[in-house]
């Protein structure tokens, strides 16, 4: 596919995924969603690419989704597909657990970690990807905001069912109600993100962040344990034992779990497959 409205490379074990409408604050439209999709999944194809890194060009990380796309909806018109099956984006996950399958819900499907480095403003379906994300680490000076309640919108692509997972019901409803703005630090106490960077260096600090995980840790055991997770949420405490005795018999038989434990005893970098 013919990226248009993302930068897109891998380097250092990292798979990094740029927004690329800078004079919008990288504003969503069908085509960017088309095309994070194609390079997420392409990221999970590639061995060279450990941890999928996802941010935005210049000052923002994205501004919700084009005043024009929300327009044309308004006024009864949907945004044009296109035509070219060649410039298609891979299709999402197969075989996977249906909530996984939809438009924007694949994110927690991918076998490869999913980073979100907030640079800038966020806001509407770019908060919903940010909560799709495995990872979310926000500058300080970020700012974001809901914003559906302000266009006579609803908490659309399954926000509704992240956010109280994510940072509780009373602070889900208080962020999607009001509508209001906040910065990165508030975001960090509501627990919307995991981690809050200075603004200044940040995309520096948020790739070198990527890279640690890329670098030293089992790309196995970030697979299946992003899956146990993401799983537990459909779970009872029973299922998700269960599951960790499989899993964990499974691991110790694996090429990741000797060289584990062989780069701690030779104290040397490890060298992990991923098998």
């Amino acid at each position: 596919m013919d990226y248009r409205e993302i930068l897109y490379e891998v380097k250092d074990g990292v798979a990094l995924i740029t927004l690329n409408r800078p004079d919008k604050l990288n504003a969503w439209t069908t085509r960017m969603a088309e095309e994070i999709q194609d390079a997420s999944l392409g990221a999970c194809e590639d061995d060279a690419a450990r941890v999928i890194l996802i941010t935005g060009a210049g000052r923002g990380f994205c501004a919700g989704a084009d005043m024009k796309l929300l327009a044309d909806m308004g006024g009864g018109r949907a945004q044009a597909a296109g035509d070219d099956p060649a410039d298609s984006p891979r299709p999402r996950p197969t075989g996977v657990r249906p909530d996984f399958s939809h438009k924007y819900s694949y994110f927690p499907a991918l076998p490869k970690p999913v980073i979100a480095a907030i640079n800038g403003p966020v806001a509407g379906i770019g908060l919903v990807l940010t909560l799709y994300c495995d990872i979310r680490i926000a500058a300080e000076d970020a700012r974001f905001t809901t914003a559906f309640v302000k266009r006579g919108l609803i908490a659309e692509y399954g926000g509704a069912w992240l956010a109280p997972r994510i940072m509780g019901v009373s602070n889900a409803l208080e962020v999607f109600l009001s509508g209001r703005m906040f910065d990165g630090r508030e975001a960090r106490e509501l627990g919307l993100v995991s981690r809050v960077l200075p603004g200044e260096g940040f995309a520096a600090a948020a790739l070198d962040y990527a890279r640690e995980l890329a670098a030293n840790n089992s790309p196995r055991s970030m697979r299946v344990m992003k899956q146990q997770i993401w799983e537990s949420l459909f779970q009872d405490l029973d299922a998700a034992v269960e599951l960790s005795l499989v899993e964990m018999k499974a691991s110790v038989a694996s090429e990741d779990f000797r060289e584990g434990v062989a780069h701690f005893l030779e104290k040397r970098p490890p060298r992990f497959s991923g098998i």
